[in-house]
């Protein structure tokens, strides 16, 4: 279930999200003074809330920052009188606004939409069956526990990640990994992926299964 993040300086805003949206299974971290909050960890988050009006920083700032680190989607809590506004955080990489008061339902409904199709191309992190990928660190973790990976299997990796339930065969792998001109050939590829799953196998983590006389794939 997704990891969401909701920034407000209004404590009661920030239980009625929580209450909300932890009956629909979601994980939610509320955070009312963000000038105490690591923004790195905001690459562990699927979805962030983030109100306009703070007294540290307003939100349409924050959300410039943000975008430099983050992929997900941002969705503004705002005043009605400051619909106006909202160009303005949109063309900052917000992804939608929704006007306080609001009702539950809106609020269950926006985040449902803004998760289900979230489908862009990802520049800064994703997490694929509970393995999270920082791109342009070339990191992986599993549950905060770093995977030290080479930069060949990170990259089979988030290969297969990225495509993940599709099944690929060795020469496949050998061929976007290292092209056409690679120096050596796809067998190269069955001992990356034993390299991978004995490092994954040491945070008790299984994400690459074999389809036998096909190939490999991410679930």
């Amino acid at each position: 279930m997704a990891d969401i993040l909701a920034v407000d300086d209004e404590e009661d805003i920030l239980q009625i999200i929580k209450v909300a949206l932890s009956k629909e299974g979601y994980r939610v971290t509320a955070v009312s003074d963000f000038s105490h909050f690591p923004i790195e960890r905001c690459v562990d988050y699927d979805l962030i809330l983030l109100d306009v009006m703070m007294p540290d920083v307003d939100g349409f700032t924050l959300c410039k920052r943000l975008r430099e680190l983050v992929d997900c989607p941002i969705l503004f809590l705002t005043a009605k009188s400051m619909e106006e506004d909202i160009v303005k955080g949109l063309s900052m990489g917000g992804d939608d606004y929704i006007t306080k008061p609001f009702g539950i339902n809106e609020l269950r409904s926006r985040v449902a939409a803004h998760l289900r199709r979230e489908h862009r191309e990802k520049h800064n992190s994703f997490i694929v069956s509970g393995v999270k990928f920082r791109i342009s660190a070339k990191q992986v973790f599993v549950r905060d526990e770093q995977v030290l990976l080479t930069k060949s299997e990170y990259e089979i990796s988030e290969f297969l990640a990225l495509n993940h339930g599709q099944v690929f065969s060795k020469e496949k792998i050998y061929e976007t990994i290292f092209g056409f001109d690679g120096e050596s050939d796809s067998s190269v590829i069955v001992e990356h992926i034993k390299n991978i799953r004995a490092k994954f196998a040491e945070v008790n983590c299984s994400p690459i299964e074999t389809v036998w006389g096909i190939g490999y794939r991410w679930f």
